[in-house]
């Protein structure tokens, strides 16, 4: 291993006169070779600096790791995902012009310093060879805005903690910021002023997540997407996710534009969240197989196939050509009267007439969530037995499994309902029971519906939930929960159509699940052939 030389707090001008300041770690020989560039809002020093920065310098990189605008030193105000491409763009230019420089340049980082990777990648030059992005996506409004629901206690915190991060004694704040999210979600104050009770002042970011709705059209989203771009790298990819993360469904989405566009990203999935620090050993493992093989032409370490995911409840790694895995097939597991669930085709169970299941969700009580994937939490699967003790929930619950079954790929469900009021979450919850009982959650999905357009009021529902490489074993069961909230993960649907951040009065809604041959609410599972 090559010694290490660090030149601290580096001016970067920007165009608007603002500067930037970075890190550089370099070869003790200070000679001329390829870059690693890091850009984050979250400092230049600590763990992740040693890990990365000293651990790639020492395998021959220079690397440079930049704080964003308006933090840590860098001038400006934060203006979180609005800069990232102007600025990305001006230190690439500024890269160019060092003398130690060697031609060509890769980019790192999970989470916000990923997106800003895919901020600068479609427009960087032939000279960027290669990307190592984490748990991370090229743009994060459907994230904020999950089916269409405002993700409350992902955006909270996250702006909780970036807030208490540029104040004093600000190192303390990821443990900090969610335990203040919590308060404040539990406090009852209307969603526009919980950014108040966690950090005693209006957050302009989470103002503006709740201004600026999940539609792509609106206008603050058109310099902080890019997704429609993500066709144009050239550079080569590799993802890391976790199959419990946030941003997990957007990364496979931007996997699938780069398989469209021809290339061949590789892609890791574990049995990871967000900030498991698990992640971070094949973190370094796999990005530094892929600079050098991209940067420096040493292929030996690279896998053969792309594709390598763990399964869970077979507990194992699968390595595959391609993502969604060859083999994978659609099966419907519908909801069944006596909330049955299997792969029977509705009315097999001569209940062809059976009416349709109820409950009632009170906006003022919302039903709570158990687990699933946040931002700054233990998103791992957790017993969901006190939660299908609720009224509010129903649950879905299939036969004691022959034989195991394997599901690997995109799961949904199509669930018909009809509610009292047209302004109504739909929360599908796959679980995997166990033989004693235990019930964990294994994905989950939302979708936020709106004034129907159909002149029938029972609505067919599609639900995006998260992927999955799952083996339920045999003697498990496998279960489907179906709800109208899962708060605080999401804001609670007032039932009003009212603006997202406004107060006042709720209403609760009466909800109907159907389940007849002529309204057939199912969920679509990925099935493979079990191995082994």
């Amino acid at each position: 291993m090559r010694r290490v030389r660090l030149h601290r707090d580096l001016p970067v001008p920007m165009p608007d006169g603002v500067t930037l300041l970075a890190d550089h770690y370099a070869p003790a020989t200070g000679e001329r070779a390829p870059v690693i560039l890091m850009r984050s809002p979250y400092g230049r020093r600590g763990p992740f600096a040693w890990l990365y920065g000293r651990g790639f310098a020492r395998q021959g990189f220079h690397v440079v790791i930049q704080s964003c605008r308006g933090g840590f030193g860098s001038g400006g105000l934060l203006d979180p995902l609005g800069d990232e491409h102007d600025d990305g763009l001006a230190t690439v230019a500024w890269l160019r012009e060092q003398p130690w420089y060697g031609g060509s340049f890769a980019m790192f980082g999970p989470s916000y310093l990923g997106y800003t990777q895919w901020a600068v990648a479609p427009y960087a030059g032939p000279d960027l060879k290669a990307m190592s992005v984490q748990i991370t996506a090229s743009q994060f409004r459907d994230a904020a805005y999950v089916g269409g629901a405002f993700a409350l206690e992902s955006a909270l915190s996250w702006t909780t903690l970036t807030d208490a991060m540029s104040r004093r004694f600000g190192g303390a704040a990821l443990w900090t910021a969610p335990r203040l999210t919590r308060k404040a979600v539990l406090s009852g104050r209307p969603v526009a002023e919980l950014d108040l009770v966690s950090a005693g002042r209006p957050l302009p970011f989470f103002q503006d997540l709740v201004t600026h709705h999940a539609d792509p059209a609106v206008p603050y989203w058109d310099k902080r997407d890019f997704s429609l771009k993500v066709g144009d790298v050239d550079a080569a990819v590799t993802m890391l996710g976790g199959w419990y993360d946030v941003f997990l469904p957007w990364q496979l989405k931007d996997y699938a534009t780069l398989r469209a566009a021809g290339r061949r990203p590789y892609l890791t999935i574990g049995p990871w969240y967000h900030i498991d620090t698990r992640h971070a050993r094949p973190t370094m493992a796999e990005a530094s197989a892929w600079f050098r093989a991209h940067l420096m032409g040493d292929t030996s370490r690279l896998r053969p196939d792309p594709v390598r995911i763990y399964v869970t409840g077979a507990e194992e790694w699968r390595d595959y050509p391609d993502w969604p895995v060859p083999g994978m097939r659609e099966q419907r597991w519908h909801l069944q009267h006596g909330f049955g669930l299997g792969p029977e085709g509705v009315g097999a169970d001569g209940a062809r007439e059976a009416g349709p299941d109820r409950f009632r969700y009170h906006p003022d009580h919302p039903t709570p969530v158990i687990g699933g994937p946040v931002l700054l939490g233990d998103s791992r699967p957790r017993d969901q037995r006190r939660l299908e003790q609720r009224r509010d929930v129903l649950v879905y619950s299939s036969p004691a499994l022959e034989s195991g079954v394997e599901m690997i790929g995109p799961v949904r469900a199509e669930v018909f309902v009809r509610s009292s009021t047209p302004y109504v979450d739909v929360v599908v919850r796959v679980c995997d029971v166990w033989p004693d009982g235990r019930s964990f959650n294994v994905c989950e999905g939302v979708r936020r519906l709106g004034p129907a357009p159909e002149a029938d009021d029972v609505r067919r529902v599609e639900v995006d939930l998260w992927p999955i490489a799952h083996r339920f074993r045999r003697d498990h069961r496998i279960r489907v929960h179906v709800a109208a909230g899962a708060y605080p993960t999401i804001a609670r649907n007032p039932g009003t159509g009212h603006p997202l951040g406004a107060g006042g009065p709720m209403v609760p809604a009466d909800v109907e699940v159907f389940h007849s041959p002529d309204r057939p609410s199912a969920v679509v599972f990925p099935l493979c052939a079990p191995r082994g």
